[in-house]
C-alpha cells in the first residue's frame, strides 16, 4: 500500500490527533478514511435526497418533465 506525505499546521495537526484519540483510532488511520472518502468522484449515495430533498417536493423524474420546445434550424 503506498505511503503519502502532507505537510498541515500545528493547529490542524493538533485537531486530528485529537479527532484521533477521541475515535479511538490512530492518526494514520483516521487519515486515510478521510481521504478515502473525499477521493470519491461521486456524491454519496441518498445525498441528494438528504440534503437538497428538504427543500421542495419530491423531486421529479426525467418523465415527469415536459418535452423540450425547439425551434428548426
Amino acid at each position: 500500500m503506498p505511503q503519502l506525505h502532507l505537510y498541515v499546521s500545528d493547529d490542524v495537526a493538533t485537531a486530528l490527533r485529537e479527532r484521533a484519540r477521541e475515535r479511538g483510532t490512530s492518526l494514520s488511520r483516521l487519515l486515510a478514511e478521510i481521504v478515502t472518502r473525499d477521493a470519491r468522484r461521486a456524491w454519496p449515495e441518498g445525498w441528494l435526497e438528504r440534503v437538497a430533498g428538504a427543500w421542495t417536493e419530491p423531486w421529479p423524474t426525467f418523465d415527469d418533465l415536459p418535452p423540450d420546445e425547439r425551434r428548426p434550424l
